[in-house]
């Protein structure tokens, strides 16, 4: 999917990355080009200097072809305009703005158009906005930085070892449902077709973690 992120700050950089290495095709927008330097060297997509909500630079990020577009400036104003047209004017399918102002995200969403606050989790609730149809968080801390969630693994996933799927996922298998009976995994665990396999990863990161489990390994995990 084409994505385009407005904003390349710290969550607009972590953003741009994570959807890149989950496989879609992400510009990313911002109007100081030193910004671009927050993102991974191995960043593969597109980095277009501008006004995010300016019709030419939206263009130029190729928002026609794009079926998501997140705003994630530092300003309310900015975010939710630029929202606006990717939604009214472009047509993009599903659009997320950050909006710190409280009582303002609560008019956007009665709009339409979701919001998301200015949280540890703001990643991972981006991610699985403009990629996913639920949250699929099954717990978090009370801080909000580990979650634990349930991964829909792709079935060649099955006679893999678990640390295989760690080493892929950056996260932990905390425990399988295998027969109806829970299990504690340890690092010669194979994973059986049927189970129901339990991943912990700071937030951030579990929403690619998930993506990431419903594609085959990878050739680098199957070197591993």
């Amino acid at each position: 999917m084409r994505v385009v992120v407005m904003g390349c700050g710290r969550v607009g950089a972590s953003l741009s990355d994570s959807l890149s290495r989950i496989g879609h095709d992400v510009a990313v927008i911002d109007r100081d080009s030193t910004a671009f330097h927050r993102l991974s060297p191995e960043f593969p997509g597109e980095r277009v200097l501008g006004m995010g909500f300016d019709r030419e630079v939206l263009l130029r990020a190729g928002i026609e072809d794009a079926g998501a577009f997140a705003a994630v400036s530092s300003g309310d104003n900015s975010n939710i305009i630029s929202a606006r047209v990717a939604r009214e004017t472009f047509g993009v399918e599903r659009v997320v703005a950050r909006i710190y102002d409280a009582k303002r995200a609560a008019v956007y969403e009665r709009l339409g158009i979701p919001t998301v606050a200015t949280v540890p989790w703001t990643t991972d609730r981006l991610l699985n906005v403009l990629t996913r149809e639920t949250e699929t968080t099954k717990w978090r801390d009370p801080s909000g930085n580990v979650g634990v969630a349930e991964l829909p693994l792709h079935e060649d996933w099955v006679g893999r070892r678990v640390t295989d799927l760690e080493a892929a996922t950056a996260g932990r298998v905390a425990f399988l449902i295998r027969f109806g009976s829970g299990l504690l995994p340890d690092p010669k665990t194979v994973i059986q077709a049927g189970d129901q396999v339990y991943i912990a990863a700071v937030a951030g990161h579990i929403a690619e973690a998930l993506a990431i489990s419903a594609l085959p390994p990878s050739e680098d995990s199957e070197a591993r």
